[in-house]
């Protein structure tokens, strides 16, 4: 059985008459009749009753135009649903992000715009560390990540667009000897306690503050470790040391904390978004494009994709 004869079906039922029928159809009566014909012997019951004068649905014809119209009806959503699936407009996108993201516009941006001009894709948001990402990218169990430059070297398989550089910011105890400042050099932070995140929680901050002091001249004197952004701000403030964070940390304002800009060039960050190597699909190319846009930069985005950070 072909959907066109439940189309030629349909209209005769509708219709109630074959010559109209046929005009509907655009082809002629004889054919339209010997389809019917068939399509009633296929299916193995009488659907239309028929006299030279009228023609009417049999029981069993009533019934069959129900399911018919149904049949048709889902057969016209596939389309439709495949059409709108090959336009990245309906289906699942798993993005992974960094606790640093939602401090962050560009997180906010891309995701409201994604939802607004997507409305019909799932978007499934999870955050994790950038190394967990990475891991979970590799996997299949994510398909997108905001990452940070991790501690580890990106592997085969998973590539990186940088999206934007975002400065470090000294988190120093208001009433810090360098809170006087408006910027500070890191050489200035010899001999001082540092607050810092736990190197198993997979940030990469941890060994990128150490690379920095040890420019600077120094070694890196750890005097407390922390999972949490929010934790390790409150430490600082409780007198614990001082710590380096990304800027989109600052909108946490606590008693007792100041931020500083740092003077050194190479303190900043990369924000970077992660993808399988080599893997195109529409949903994935769409939220891509997005973030290349939120991020301003002039990124070609075949280009990018599947692409590691130098």
């Amino acid at each position: 059985m072909e959907l066109r004869h439940l189309r030629y079906f349909i209209a005769v039922a509708e219709e109630l008459h074959f010559s109209r029928a046929a005009v509907r159809l655009h082809i002629g009566q004889p054919p339209l009749s010997q389809q019917i014909q068939a399509l009633e012997k296929e299916v193995g019951a009488q659907l239309l009753e028929r006299s030279k004068r009228w023609v009417r649905l049999t029981e069993a014809g009533k019934f069959f135009l129900n399911d018919a119209r149904k049949i048709l009806a889902l057969s016209e959503q596939a389309v439709a649903t495949a059409r709108r699936a090959s336009r990245g407009e309906v289906g699942e996108l798993r993005v992974g992000f960094t606790s640093s993201m939602p401090f962050t516009v560009i997180l906010q941006r891309v995701v409201n715009l994604y939802r607004q001009r997507y409305p019909h894709v799932t978007l499934s948001l999870q955050e994790m560390p950038s190394v967990g990402q990475i891991e979970a990218i590799g996997q299949r169990a994510l398909d997108l990540g905001f990452i940070r430059p991790p501690e580890v070297e990106i592997p085969n398989g998973v590539g990186a667009i940088t999206l934007r550089h975002d400065p470090l910011l000294l988190v120093l105890p208001s009433e810090h000897r360098l809170a006087r400042k408006n910027s500070v050099a890191l050489a200035e932070l010899a001999g001082e306690a540092f607050v810092m995140y736990s190197r198993d929680v997979g940030t990469g901050l941890h060994a990128q503050i150490l690379r920095l002091c040890r420019r600077a001249g120094f070694e890196t004197h750890i005097a407390q470790e922390a999972r949490e952004a929010s934790t390790i701000i409150g430490l600082v403030a409780a007198g614990c040391g001082v710590s380096i964070l990304p800027e989109s940390f600052q909108c946490i304002q606590m008693d007792g904390v100041c931020y500083r800009r740092i003077s050194d060039p190479d303190a900043v960050t990369a924000l970077m978004l992660a993808t399988r190597s080599g893997e195109s699909t529409p949903l994935i190319d769409s939220f891509v494009q997005l973030a290349v846009e939120a991020g301003g930069l002039p990124v070609d985005l075949k280009k990018s994709l599947g692409t590691t950070p130098n």
